[in-house]
């Protein structure tokens, strides 16, 4: 891990393989770990950062409330001060949400866009879902015991019967409660974050079923970014990094290194999809 002081803050993050940048960002109760194995097959193709938001993992940042903007510009210090001009960037779930306000406020710092299971910026997720985030709450508040019924939320099920230890990521966390608190407050913060000013290229990608942020939704972001592009995942949830990195990474891949656009390439993607 390294540790990059940037927009007042200091960022732990880890840097591996060679080529062009990719910031990735991860989910709200994550860290960079989350794509340690996502990361991996990516870093055969191209430079990947993956660094830990304000109040996760390793970073250190001041014990006062931030939103969303904080976050993007982070995320934009971080690119500079690493010496990159522009990176691609890829988002998943808040870390979309970030990506979605990033490529808004600094576009020169952004070369492709990846958003991936998230949900648009200003839109609370319980609109979006009130029935699974209610029930959240009530089952955190209920931990260890309801870590299975969590995992439900963020795996199919096959996925858990085939992988049982995947409900350990949900029995606790490292953050405090000054920290939790803070992150709990994220989307509380007002942002303005125009989709149609968005000018990278861009990917929207979702698992057909999440259970999360109903894919609908996330693919509904495409019609407002200028040429965006889609693509569906069959037989992955949420966390769909985890889930099925290497079906996850060659669809990114093909993006970042496919230059041309249009239908073609979405047609591209759809058979990567089907094909894994």
């Amino acid at each position: 891990m390294r540790r990059i002081d940037a927009n007042g803050t200091s960022i732990a993050c880890e840097v591996s393989g060679t080529g062009a940048p990719v910031v990735l960002i991860h989910g709200a109760e994550a860290d960079h770990s989350m794509f340690d194995a996502f990361g991996a097959l990516l870093a055969e193709h191209f430079t990947v950062v993956a660094y830990d938001q304000r109040d996760s993992g390793g970073t250190r940042n001041p014990p006062l409330s931030y939103g969303l903007t904080e976050m993007a510009d982070d995320a934009a210090a971080l690119i500079a001060a690493l010496g990159y001009e522009r990176a691609h960037v890829f988002g998943t779930s808040l870390g979309g949400v970030i990506a979605q306000v990033l490529a808004v406020r600094h576009p020169a710092r952004i070369d492709r866009l990846v958003l991936s299971s998230t949900f648009r910026a200003g839109v609370p997720p319980l609109s979006i879902n009130p029935d699974a985030f209610p029930r959240l709450a009530a089952l955190r508040a209920g931990l260890p015991g309801t870590a299975a019924e969590i995992a439900t939320f963020f795996f199919p099920v096959a996925h858990i019967a085939a992988h049982p230890e995947v409900v350990d990521i949900f029995n606790g966390t490292s953050r405090t409660a000054e920290q939790r608190q803070r992150r709990a407050g994220i989307l509380a913060q007002a942002v303005a974050c125009d989709l149609a000013a968005i000018t990278a290229p861009t990917l929207v990608l979702v698992g057909a079923d999440d259970r999360l942020i109903p894919p609908a939704h996330t693919l509904s972001l495409a019609r407002a970014i200028a040429h965006a592009q889609t693509a569906t995942l069959p037989g992955l949830g949420h966390v769909a990094t985890l889930q099925a990195p290497d079906v996850v990474a060659r669809a990114v891949i093909a993006f970042l290194k496919t230059r041309s656009g249009g239908n073609d390439h979405v047609d591209a993607m759809e058979g990567i999809a089907r094909a894994s």
